[in-house]
């Protein structure tokens, strides 16, 4: 094709971009993600019994808001991803504040406790695969990500799918919060964060090599 016939070709669709398509299609893989990390959940594992009981509890909560903040702070690394040259800035503090935060926690509660009782708290009944199941559970939140990456324009890819991958394991964690019997601060110090690491880790890896354009 000669570059006369491709600017024309260019130039037959000139209508303009929304100023707000890029957050559209974030919003609407988030949706997405959270409503098959949903049906995967109900599917595979159930919610937990004493759902409503638990509910009572504020660390349930807590558990929910640590994870839509970790949400929340992929979103707005997506949205800096996904415009060309933009740098990670800011966003780093939104990123780094909510493990520091239970971080904090953690270490109150473990010191609030005899030794024999902390590897316990930090391992509790379901360390071997609470991980894998957040992120069994990202996996359409990540799909997701990937698919409104691809209709924006980023450049730094690695980033870009790093951030796509922490939305999705933050969604599957949030998700799996429903059916996770565990409490403990200790607890989701650490395995949480893990299950969320396991797709930001894969995002860095694929993003180069999926979200070039």
């Amino acid at each position: 094709m000669r570059t006369d016939e491709l600017i024309h070709l260019l130039a037959t669709d000139d209508r303009p971009v929304q100023r707000t398509a890029i957050e559209q299609r974030f919003a609407a893989a988030t949706l997405a993600g959270i409503a098959g990390a949903g049906v995967l959940m109900l599917a595979l594992f159930g919610l937990r019994a004493d759902l409503l009981a638990t509910m009572v509890l504020p660390m349930f909560w807590g558990k929910l808001v640590f994870a839509a903040a970790l949400a929340a702070a992929g979103l707005a690394l997506l949205r800096r991803m996904a415009r060309p040259g933009m740098r990670v800035g800011r966003t780093a503090l939104l990123l780094a504040v909510p493990p520091l935060v239970l971080w904090a926690m953690a270490l109150v509660a473990l010191s609030q406790v005899p030794s024999v009782e902390r590897l316990p708290l930090i391992l509790g009944s379901t360390w071997r695969t609470c991980p894998f199941n957040i992120a069994l559970l990202s996996a359409p939140a990540f799909v997701a990500g990937f698919w409104a990456l691809k209709g924006a324009a980023p450049t730094r890819l690695a980033w870009a799918g790093a951030g796509a991958g922490l939305l999705a394991g933050a969604l599957g964690a949030l998700v799996y919060a429903l059916h996770c019997p565990e409490m403990a601060t200790p607890f989701l110090a650490v395995w949480y964060l893990a299950g969320m690491a396991i797709p930001t880790a894969l995002g860095a890896v694929l993003g180069p090599r999926f979200l070039r354009w």
